[in-house]
């Protein structure tokens, strides 16, 4: 195995019973292929644009997804990138992960002061025999790939946040809970995911997976983490088969919401191993919330956990445990926002 190739082997989907050789084969018919990106939340309306540039003009989901992403990176918010919140000690910490569609995977966890972890993320795939770079060492590697240094301050939403947690230091992820009132005027209770005043919601991940016209996928997942995390905390956007898994013979999947309880079902691998079994996207997504509803019991009121999944024919489809989730949708066709079905 060359060592400049990231391949990752799903050894688990050895033993999903009912696993058969028909899951083996290629399930697109390969009629005439259509380019399609979707990413989660409303922010993935514009980080599909950066993806369309390039699947619009015969380019590669890989390069697509990557591309999609560094769209949001940019964007100058509390919820991903740079100006993200902090971790509880003042930090902003970024996770990123990528796949493409010859199991090739790269990510990156607890990154600081670099402004696109995902095209870091990309490189780890690239020019290391590693899937996972973390910490210093990942700063230390993309400072040797050419990447510059970030000012490590934070943006003025995350400041105003920051100060507001502080008043009480308490950690308890809220989903969906609205921000009222301006910036200086966070409720106390304040985490992301958040309603901004405009009435758009803003979450703290962005996941994509695309199909370019060539029939390949590949998916991408970018995160600054929960707000106000204990310092070296990591949810699921950097591990490969839970927050992000691409599997060309089947399907792509991202992940959003809590990443503990994602990474605790293997979320994104777990989904794709249903629709190798036949199922759709969305009832594919549908039966891994439904299995974490059943983990967390009664505690499942207190969290979000969100799919999207594209399989091999350009079928999408998404599942959350709560209402609240959207994701965009990409095609020839043009762009829109498409709600969620959901549990609760």
């Amino acid at each position: 195995m060359s060592l400049n190739r990231r391949h990752f082997i799903n050894l688990t989907s050895l033993g999903v019973a009912g696993f058969s050789i028909k899951g083996f084969a290629n399930t697109s018919s390969n009629k005439s292929i259509k380019p399609i990106v979707i990413s989660t939340w409303d922010a993935g309306l514009n980080a599909n644009k950066g993806a369309w540039a390039v699947l619009g003009n015969g380019g590669s989901a890989l390069d697509a997804v990557e591309k999609g992403v560094m769209v949001t990176e940019d964007e100058k918010n509390c919820c991903v990138g740079l100006g993200a919140n902090p971790d509880r000690d003042g930090f902003v910490t970024l996770d990123a992960s990528i796949m493409d569609h010859e199991f090739n995977c790269g990510s990156v966890g607890f990154l600081e002061r670099i402004k696109h972890p995902i095209s870091v993320a990309r490189k780890v795939m690239e020019n290391t025999p590693h899937v996972m770079l973390v910490g210093e060492g990942a700063q230390q590697f993309a400072l040797s790939q050419g990447f510059t240094l970030e000012s490590g301050e934070m943006s003025d939403d995350a400041k105003a946040a920051y100060k507001q947690w502080l008043k009480k230091s308490t950690y308890k992820p809220i989903i969906n809970v609205e921000r009222k009132g301006s910036t200086a005027q966070l409720d106390a209770k304040y985490i992301a995911p958040h309603k901004l005043d405009t009435g758009e919601w803003n979450h703290d991940t962005i996941g994509m997976v695309a199909l370019d016209a060539h029939g390949n996928l590949s998916g991408s997942c970018t995160t600054s983490g929960a707000g106000f995390k204990l310092r070296g905390r990591l949810g699921d956007s950097p591990i490969i088969g839970a927050g992000l898994y691409v599997d060309n013979e089947v399907g792509a999947v991202v992940a959003t919401g809590q990443g503990e309880d994602v990474i605790r079902v293997a979320g994104a691998s777990a989904v794709v191993e249903q629709m190798r079994q036949g199922k759709s996207p969305q009832e594919a997504c549908q039966f891994v919330v439904e299995r974490i509803r059943r983990i967390k019991k009664e505690k499942a009121n207190d969290i979000q956990v969100c799919f999207i999944a594209l399989n091999k024919d350009g079928a999408y489809g998404s599942y959350a445990l709560h209402k609240g989730f959207n994701y965009a949708v990409q095609t020839n066709e043009g762009a829109k926002l498409v709600e969620s079905p959901f549990i609760y």
